[in-house]
Parts: C-alpha cells; structure tokens; sequence
C-alpha cells in the first residue's frame, strides 16, 4: 500500500510502483487571516479559530488517507508561518511529464509563497521527481494547476483567465511543456480559479458549472467535449465546491454534499469518495486545491 512521506525521505518506493505521486502541504499554519476571494471571511475563523484549526488537520488527514486508499502515493511537505494558503499547493505550479512551471501569484498575501515552493521543487528535482523546474516571468501572473489543469484524453491544457491568472500566461504554458491550451475567460468571483468550476476527468468526461464563464469559453468547452461526456452543475453543487475534486483512475475524491453530481458520476462509472473539507471551503479550496498531482 503507498504510503505517506515527508518530502526529505526517499521515495524507491513510488518510483518502483509508479503510484500516481500527489504533494500535500500540511496545514501547520492555516488559518483565515485576510480576504483575497468572496469566501475568505477572517472574522469567521477567529470567532472559534482553535476548534477550526482542529477540524482542519482531521480533513487535510481524511484527504491524505482518501489518496492513498484510491491507490495514490503522497508526499507532504510542511507549511510556513504567515502563508496559509501554502495548504493549496494546486496553486503553486503546472506539472507534466517531469517538468513544473512554478507560479507567480497575483495577490501580494500568497506572493512569499513562491520562494518555499521553490525549494520544494528544487528538492523534488534533486530527488529525481522531477527534470525541470521553471518560472513564469515576473510581469505574467499564473497560480497553477488551479487556473491550467491537464485533460489527458485531449491531450491538451485547459487555462482559465481573469480573476487570478493573465490570459498571456497561456501562451507561456503553450511554449513551455509545447502542449496545445484552450483559454476559458472566468466571470464570477466565486470561481476565482478554473479548479473550482471546471474538471476534466479520466474518461472523458468534463464536470463544469456554465455561469462562470463567458459565452466565448462555454463556446470552446461546447466545441471540444462531446454532450454526452459533458456534466453540468448547478450554482448550488458548484458553491459545494464539490467540482474541486480529485480524480485517480475510477475514484472521484470530492466534497459532501452534492448530490445530483454524485449521482451523474456514479452513472459514468466512477467510485465515489466524499469528505468533509469544510474547513478549507471557508477559504474556496477543497481536494484539487488541496493537492498537486506530480506524475502527469
């Protein structure tokens, strides 16, 4: 069975078993301590921040556990003190085949991020995780998987733009991993990031929620994904935040709650994990947030 291991220990044993390979930050030091999104209310977390911080470590551990009992292998790497969004590490860079474009974020509160992630993935690269790591030049703002999630029965990148991520950083990512990217405009606050409204899954099928984008970015998913293989959401299940999931071969890990979407992946064949993340919605994350897939 894989395993969980801090970052500095080797990892023989994911590279003897090929075991889809997630990062995971652990959440030491989150919290709600600023507003950079429509769910972040700090007001919120202190009124029982001690109870909040407890719920939070037994959710980030339901997360490890579901990962691994999906047959997953985790790496998880500590937090830093006064960056707890560093618990988001789908935000921290774009991965695939053995090379990451690390992110440059758009609010200066995640900003001091990047230079720990750096490390990270500098440490990954010295343990032969990973070939190449670059950056995004300083005047392009990009957060990641977040906003540039790999659909690999398309063989191409989705990137969403507007709130967080510039519409230019596509062609970087273009240029980078010479992949092919289809743009998507978001336009509701809530759905800052691609990830929270958008998911491609393994066998083909997209789960999305059709307000957060413009008509131009419905236009390119409608053009690209056959209708059968296209899942639409209510605002009320895409508010569960249930479409930040996590996708390993038939098992589809996301949050409780959303019944109709359960109920659609169930019919397409997919096993169903649901935890309870409540801790980490208050900030507009769950499982995709929570996690980096490395293996892609």
């Amino acid at each position: 069975m894989p395993s969980t291991q801090a970052l500095h220990q080797p990892h023989t044993e994911h590279l003897a078993q090929q075991s889809p390979l997630f990062l995971l930050t652990r959440p030491d030091h989150y919290e709600i301590a600023y507003s950079i999104n429509p769910w972040m209310d700090p007001s919120e977390w202190s009124a029982d921040a001690d109870n909040k911080q407890k719920q939070a470590w037994g959710a980030w551990q339901a997360l490890n556990d579901a990962i691994i009992q999906a047959g997953g292998y985790v790496l998880s790497v500590p937090g830093a003190q006064g960056y707890p969004d560093m618990v988001f590490p789908a935000n921290s860079a774009i991965v695939l085949g053995r090379r990451a474009l690390l992110s440059h974020f758009r609010h200066e509160q995640r900003r001091g991020e990047e230079q720990y992630f750096t490390q990270i993935f500098d440490s990954l690269k010295k343990q032969g995780l990973l070939d190449e790591v670059a950056r995004f030049p300083e005047n392009v703002h990009q957060e990641g998987a977040g906003d540039c999630m790999w659909d690999a029965c398309r063989g191409c990148f989705w990137a969403g733009c507007g709130p967080r991520s510039d519409p230019q950083a596509a062609h970087y990512v273009e240029q980078y991993f010479e992949q092919p990217v289809k743009s998507l405009e978001l336009v509701d606050g809530h759905f800052y990031h691609l990830d929270v409204c958008f998911n491609p899954l393994p066998g083909g099928e997209v789960i999305y929620y059709p307000d957060a984008f413009t008509a131009e970015g419905l236009a390119t998913i409608e053009a690209s994904v056959p209708i059968d293989k296209r899942l639409v959401c209510s605002r009320e299940e895409a508010r569960s935040l249930a479409l930040n999931s996590v996708s390993i071969g038939n098992t589809v890990i996301l949050t409780k709650g959303a019944s109709l979407l359960r109920q659609s992946l169930t019919d397409a064949g997919y096993r169903i994990h649901e935890l309870d993340l409540d801790p980490f919605l208050l900030s507009g994350g769950a499982a995709f947030c929570m996690s980096l897939r490395l293996d892609q």
